[in-house]
């Protein structure tokens, strides 16, 4: 199966099991209350799931940066949990260059604030192969 299909179908089941664990624990738990949450949920579904997912970023061949993606789903979606009252625009950034130095095609970020809000957001390499066939559409949604 295409990894962007298949990263599209992972990204609804994680989005209903993202909304299952904010309705039984609501707003008020530190991040990692939630990811671990979200992997239970993944797990009752048999589908695999890494935490603190190693990040390496690359310019021009040469590590320059190590970071920790929340998770990695089923080898081919990164998702970032985020707690806080607010959610900025850092968190879409962040996840936009997960996906860069990862080269996977979707991202999600799941905001477990005082209101429930999660955003998609498309790799560029994604991006670019769709945007051959569909002009509108964006890195960060």
């Amino acid at each position: 199966m295409h990894q962007g299909r298949h990263a599209e179908r992972l990204a609804r089941v994680i989005i209903g099991r993202f909304f299952e664990v904010y309705n039984r624990l609501r707003y008020g738990f530190l991040e990692g209350v939630y990811v671990r949450a979200l992997v239970e949920e993944l797990r009752r579904l048999d589908i695999p799931c890494e935490r603190e997912y190693p990040v390496e970023v690359l310019y021009r061949g040469v590590p320059v940066g190590f970071y920790r993606a929340d998770l990695l789903v089923d080898g081919c979606l990164i998702v970032e949990v985020k707690a806080g009252r607010k959610l900025d625009d850092s968190a879409r950034w962040q996840t936009l260059n997960y996906l860069r130095a990862t080269g996977l095609p979707l991202g999600l970020v799941l905001h477990f604030g005082p209101e429930a809000h999660f955003h998609r957001v498309i790799g560029p390499s994604h991006r670019l192969r769709r945007v051959e066939s569909r002009s509108s559409e964006e890195g960060c949604s």
